[in-house]
């Protein structure tokens, strides 16, 4: 388990190997979620990375814009 360190400004660096395994770049946006006491960062990804991200998901059953009420 890696651990970090709060510093004096708030400050965490995330260790190498977890940026490497998520490829989280300098400069990049995280998102922090306070889930149920639990901290979570979440990388933002740009839509075109999400691409084939869900390979079972069939859009033939999506209403049409012409089928609402």
């Amino acid at each position: 388990m890696n651990r970090v360190t709060v510093s004096s400004q708030y400050r965490i660096v995330i260790p190498a190997e977890i940026r490497r395994a998520l490829n989280i770049r300098s400069g990049q946006t995280l998102a922090v979620v306070n889930a149920g006491g639990v901290i979570e960062l979440v990388p933002d990804r740009d839509l075109r990375e999400m691409r084939g991200a869900f390979p079972d998901v069939s859009l033939d059953e999506l209403r049409d814009e012409t089928e609402r009420t």
